[in-house]
């Protein structure tokens, strides 16, 4: 995240919290019912066993044991063109969520026996386990583009039938025969445990495996009635993988480790996860369960049990300005080229200690590791936990490197850093920090608003999570007017925005976290505009809390997106806080449209029929469609599609040759003349040659001062054009060195939403 979007997320993070905010109306995707992947079946009158499984003719109802129907670890697959966009991202989500928690990994299908093909029939389904007969589909239809219905459809393929059908479910729920609708008694069966292995793992009601209470009902009451109290309502969530649906995974595929995994560490334990303290610094971090000046209890467990838990500490008030404590994590080994880290920062001490992020990288020429300056962390907000994500491009064996530093000014305490974790995963883009969240929810048609965020492309959305006591948790994505929306294409095509609402059990390989992907698809019509057009033509004017007033687009998303129930039964609330992370993806290369053209806003747009080159926009000004062209410090791209490039360089080098070109030519000229005037007046009489030498004299004299005067003028000209060009290139200018970044900084402060 850039400085100035992260000082808006500070300043307006909690402002924007207002109850009764007037937003636009939304697009509810759901329908105002949570549709589970039987609900989405029933409605489409699937007769599929246990509501999502297809069963062939060789396969009879018998849960896989041993290895018969075991996939490899590496499972080929294939998206068919027939998924959305949105649905392949999401697919693509999934198989990450399976290498952060499993030793199970995906591959595109290049020939192999078997494979799996994704692809968009009619609901979600999937048959169980890998039945080799080469091509095996698993449907992911109409609103199963959820990452938890695709999480669900693949453990099906990889093995596992429903929770509620194991052999000892009775001893856990009691099944309502007369609830459930005629003819689906079927889908309620259980499976002989000499048929089906459970693989020694308890009876879970939070399984992502598990019917919902509602499940093939009749009328509106629940057909599975849960013997321990507090459950009925949290049966069947399509959250995440529960740990006990990862401990069944890893025994059946013999995982020991996960793919992208690299390391957590809460400091309960006392070797710390392997840390170290260098010798070169003032003094050490400590680990300690709470701090006189705060914090007095750690993250980990805050909430939980009071007085326990562990957490590092460094104590600013105990050394003198300037002075450090330098802690480093144990070796470790990337396998992908890009990791992400994240950590809770709370600040006792002074508002100007702050927090440095190195790697050691150790290379074969440098054994003994180089510091590399990764992120400086500034400004950290007294008395309070907040979270950091700081991503990381590492390719070789590394250590990360926590440096706390004592900034001026008195200290009571210090740094603390709990809950670290390190993925080989990608890291949101922007965190909004709900602070209080336990008032905002009890208030009576409480809206929240996040403050705007940029996507890669340049593109400002706004997020709003409604909050209400008698319904599920709300959330929407709004398209917002921007400071970039002059140079972007429009209707906004396929940007991906992932909003997750983070469950914040310290370690990342447990959490049951909620998201919700939305994908801008620049056809999708609302009457007869386009959804994701340019919010300065569909949306409608709102105003911050500020006072500025900017356009936003209707919203996009859940009206259930959790209910109350689930919300209290992780740790999506702690210590009063909730996070909502977001990450932005350009999927433009998901989508099959060969035979279709990005929609305009206008059906006359001047800029539908000019192609710039080399990442220049179009961009129309006085009803002429103009390439606006790329350039850096020292090169430039020109012509009317930005087909030419130019650089200082190219300048000199040209300068230089028309210069040294005008005087070869004056040169050539006058050894000419010399030779032919010679040549003839060797033909005269001598008498007159002495005064047609002094006369000859004075005309080479004139030449060479035609030839200074020359040169002169080609010079005054050639600084002219250099300057003609830099004139130009400073109005027309949009992109820094790297044509992809929008240079914000050319754009008026006044046109950004704040």
């Amino acid at each position: 995240m850039d400085s100035w979007s992260l000082s808006w997320f500070l300043f307006l993070g909690n402002l924007l919290m207002v109850s009764g905010w007037p937003v636009q109306e939304n697009f509810d995707i759901d329908g105002g019912t949570e549709q589970d992947i039987f609900n989405i079946n029933e409605d489409l009158h699937l007769d599929l066993f246990e509501g999502d499984i297809k069963l062939d003719g060789a396969q009879d109802r018998n849960s896989i044991i041993g290895d018969t129907y075991r996939w490899p670890l590496v499972i080929p697959y294939v998206l068919e063109d027939s998924l959305g966009v949105n649905a392949k991202a999401v697919i693509l989500q999934a198989f990450d969520r399976y290498r952060l928690k499993t030793c199970l990994d995906f591959k595109p299908w290049s020939g192999e026996d078997n494979y799996i093909a994704f692809f968009k029939g009619t609901g979600c389904w999937s048959s169980i386990g890998n039945r080799r007969e080469g091509k095996q589909q698993l449907s992911i239809g109409n609103n199963c583009d959820r990452i938890g219905t695709v999480q669900h459809e693949l453990l099906h393929a990889l093995g596992f039938w429903h929770e509620q059908s194991r052999s000892d479910r009775d001893d856990y729920i009691q099944i309502m025969w007369n609830r459930i609708k005629p003819g689906r008694e079927h889908n309620f069966n259980i499976h002989d445990d000499k048929e089906s292995d459970f693989l020694n793992v308890p009876y879970d009601y939070f399984s992502i495996m598990h019917y919902s209470k509602i499940a093939f009902k009749s009328g509106q009451d629940p057909t599975i009635i849960t013997k321990m109290a507090g459950f009925e309502d949290l049966i069947g969530q399509r959250m995440d993988f529960s740990d006990y649906d990862l401990q069944k995974l890893n025994r059946l595929y013999n995982c020991s480790s996960s793919l992208s995994f690299m390391d957590s560490c809460n400091f309960e334990l006392e070797n710390v996860c392997g840390m170290i303290q260098s010798s070169e610094d003032k003094t050490d971090w400590k680990r300690v369960s709470n701090v006189s000046g705060g914090p007095k209890t750690d993250y980990s467990n805050m909430g939980k049990c009071k007085g326990s838990g562990f957490f590092m500490h460094f104590n600013s008030s105990s050394v003198s300005e300037g002075d450090t404590a330098v802690m480093e994590t144990r070796m470790l080994y990337p396998k992908r080229e890009f990791q992400c880290l994240e950590f809770y920062l709370h600040n006792s001490g002074s508002v100007n200690d702050y927090l440095n992020i190195y790697v050691r990288n150790y290379t074969e020429d440098d054994v003994s590791g180089h510091r590399i300056l990764v992120k400086q962390i500034k400004e950290i907000p007294i008395g309070i936990w907040k979270l950091y994500y700081i991503p990381l491009k590492m390719v070789n064996k590394f250590r990360v490197v926590f440096e706390g530093l004592r900034g001026s000014g008195a200290s009571s305490g210090g740094l603390s850093i709990d809950d670290i974790n390190l993925s080989e995963t990608q890291c949101p883009e922007h965190v909004w920090h709900i602070r209080n969240f336990e008032e905002t929810i009890e208030k009576e048609n409480g809206i929240l608003l996040s403050p705007p965020f940029y996507s890669p492309k340049g593109y400002a959305f706004q997020i709003q999570f409604s909050l209400k006591p008698s319904t599920d948790a709300q959330i929407y994505l709004h398209l917002v007017s921007g400071g970039n929306d002059d140079y972007l294409k429009w209707p906004c095509p396929w940007q991906q925005i992932t909003m997750t609402l983070l469950d914040q059990n310290s370690d990342i390989r447990r959490r049951m976290s909620n998201q919700l992907s939305v994908t801008t698809d620049p056809f999708l019509l609302d009457d007869t505009k386009y959804f994701w057009d340019r919010p300065s033509k569909v949306g409608t004017q709102t105003i911050y809390p500020n006072g500025t007033e900017y356009m936003m687009n209707k919203g996009y998303g859940s009206s259930v997106f959790i209910s109350h129930s689930r919300l209290h039964s992780r740790e999506f609330i702690k210590g009063n806080d909730v996070y909502i992370l977001m990450t932005t993806n350009d999927r433009s290369d998901l989508a099959q449209t060969p035979d279709q053209s990005n929609p305009t806003s206008d059906p006359n747009d001047l800029c539908s029929v000019v192609v710039c080159e080399n990442g220049g926009m179009c961009s129309v000004q006085d009803g002429k469609a103009e390439c606006w062209c790329p350039s850096g410090e020292d090169w430039w791209y020109m012509g009317e599609r930005c087909e030419k490039r130019g650089s200082t360089r190219d300048t000199i080098v040209i300068a230089v040759s028309s210069t040294a070109a005008v005087f070869v030519l004056m040169l050539i000229v006058t050894l000419i003349s010399v030779y032919c005037t010679r040549r003839r007046y060797r033909q005269r009489p001598n008498s007159n040659i002495a005064n047609i030498t002094l006369e000859n004299s004075f005309g080479y004299l004139r030449l060479a001062e035609h030839l200074l005067e020359q040169t002169s003028i080609v010079n005054k000209k050639l600084s002219i054009l250099h300057a003609a060009v830099l004139k130009v290139l400073g109005e027309r200018t949009i992109f820094t060195e790297d044509p992809k970044d929008l240079l914000l900084a050319s754009f008026p402060l006044t046109s950004l939403p704040y």
